[in-house]
């Protein structure tokens, strides 16, 4: 069941944000100065094959894969990076994330629902 984290630290000039998660998903939707939704990232499968499904005002939809920065051979570990990944499992990833979505405010649970039943890749 995805909860929210709290103290989320905030960055001057972006949007204000807020971060909910479980074991399966990450949550991130940023806000407008009048709180209406301005996008979201939507982290799945964490665990395994991690991959996000982004969607903001003003660029639409981005699917991608999540290369977490571990390096190989003693490399040391690089910071996580949105690289090209396949297609999106709208139906299954929209059934996950209802049945974790009870606790998360219905607006925001309303709109991710939305976009993510949605989407097209």
């Amino acid at each position: 069941m995805l909860k929210e984290a709290k103290n989320v630290s905030q960055s001057a000039g972006e949007p204000r944000r807020r971060w909910f998660d479980d074991e399966y998903f990450d949550l991130i939707v940023w806000f407008e100065k009048d709180d209406s939704i301005f996008g979201f990232q939507l982290c799945y499968d964490r665990e395994y094959k991690p991959r996000a499904l982004t969607w903001t005002k003003k660029a639409g939809y981005k699917h991608t894969g999540i290369d977490d920065g571990e390096g190989s051979g003693g490399m040391l570990k690089e910071s996580p990076v949105l690289v090209a990944d396949g297609l999106f499992d709208s139906p299954s990833i929209g059934k996950k994330l209802e049945k974790a979505a009870g606790e998360l405010p219905r607006d925001i649970a309303d709109f991710v629902l939305e976009k993510v039943k949605v989407f097209k890749l």
